[in-house]
């Protein structure tokens, strides 16, 4: 699907009507028997249409008899980007990680929600704003004015997949998933002044493309993913919302 096909808006929900008060990444795997309910979450989040919710499949279950059809070293190592960032030695699934501030467990859908707004009432939600549309063949992504330095993160996924497990702790089972990281690029970076950055169609990656998140994150002291600022989020074929 062409870059161009995309219409973009500030909002989480896929009808473009609500702006995201928190951004959720899900770290999760085929081959792990714990992660269905928090998969189940994901489309809950996805259906709720007041987050930004996306799933990353991780390759360390894959050992274990199933092979993860979209797995990748990259999402594993965004991972332990972020338990390096919260002191932690060790990673696991299903993990939800909230504003790149802080995780629970992907199974407790109640923490999720709890979190995301604990997160901001204390001011560390989606405080920068960020927008983006489709001008003819680029996008243009909007950031305002805030404190600190991030850079500004696309992270594209498939919309809805369906997999039908063969072998592992999942064996026999056919499983949805939502929202699926395949590709994460930085494009720039920001340093508290508002700014425009305008991404040429030839430059958007894959094709296989559904829809693709803005994330604003800041770093930590040895570079790996920290809090996440603002964040917006593009779907495919549709309409901006008035």
């Amino acid at each position: 699907m062409a870059a161009c096909l995309f219409s973009a808006t500030a909002s989480a929900g896929e009808d473009g009507s609500v702006a995201p008060k928190g951004v959720v990444e899900l770290f999760t795997s085929q081959g792990c028997a714990s992660c269905p309910p928090a998969d189940a979450n994901l489309k809950k989040l996805v259906e709720q249409g007041d987050v930004i919710a996306l799933s990353y499949h991780v390759d360390y279950w894959n050992y274990v008899g199933w092979t993860d059809t979209m797995s990748s070293k990259e999402n594993t190592e965004r991972q332990y980007g972020y338990a390096h960032s919260f002191g932690r030695s060790s990673v696991y699934t299903p993990q939800a990680v909230i504003n790149g501030r802080d995780h629970v467990k992907g199974t407790d859908l109640g923490a999720i929600n709890t979190k995301i707004d604990t997160l901001r009432d204390k001011g560390q939600g989606l405080t920068v704003p960020v927008q983006a549309q489709m001008k003819g063949d680029e996008m243009e992504i909007e950031i305002g004015q805030g404190q600190g330095r991030a850079d500004v993160v696309v992270a594209y996924f498939t919309r809805k997949d369906q997999v039908n497990v063969l072998r592992g702790e999942n064996g026999g089972r056919q499983m949805e998933y939502w929202h699926s990281v395949y590709d994460v690029q930085t494009v720039g970076m920001w340093d508290g002044q508002a700014m425009k950055v305008t991404l040429p169609a030839k430059t958007m990656g894959k094709s296989k493309k559904d829809g693709c998140a803005i994330l604003l994150q800041s770093s930590s002291a040895n570079g790996e993913p920290a809090a996440i600022l603002g964040a917006a989020m593009v779907m495919a074929g549709r309409k901006r919302a008035p």
